[in-house]
């Protein structure tokens, strides 16, 4: 007969349940997904946006020589921002990373989620870049 982890038969009622992913689970797997797909270039670095309950992070990232060309964050004292869990510093984060690159010389990249729904938040520092004038 064979038995579960816990010792008990497969007979005896009690269902066998899956482990369920988390949600930072999930989007670091979505995320990885992504990753394979969107590189970033000299020509062309990659905007990736991260955000957390308090805070929303941007970075302009070069992937073939490994290396962050500028970034911003709701979590910088220029950055003038009180609280950084809401759209309008979102919008404020896109302004000023689309300022740092245009003023490094980059005006086209990749737009990387980060494994997020494309909405609110990153939706918001997507479209206020995009007004600034950085091209994805």
């Amino acid at each position: 007969m064979q038995r579960r982890p816990d010792g008990s038969s497969f007979g005896e009622g009690k269902p066998i349940v899956m482990a369920k992913k988390s949600r930072q689970d999930m989007r670091r797997a979505v995320h990885s997904r992504i990753r394979k797909k969107v590189k970033g270039t000299p020509e062309r670095p990659r905007l990736a946006v991260f955000r957390s309950l308090n805070h929303v992070y941007a970075q302009v990232i070069d992937d073939v020589n490994g290396v962050t060309l500028c970034s911003a964050s709701s979590i910088e004292k220029s950055a003038g921002i009180g609280n950084g869990g809401n759209v309008e510093a979102a919008k404020s984060i896109g302004k000023l990373i689309a300022e740092r690159a245009r003023e490094k010389g980059i005006n086209s990249v990749v737009f990387d989620r980060g494994g997020y729904i494309y909405h609110g938040r990153v939706k918001s520092l997507a479209e206020a870049a995009r007004e600034a004038g950085l091209q994805f």
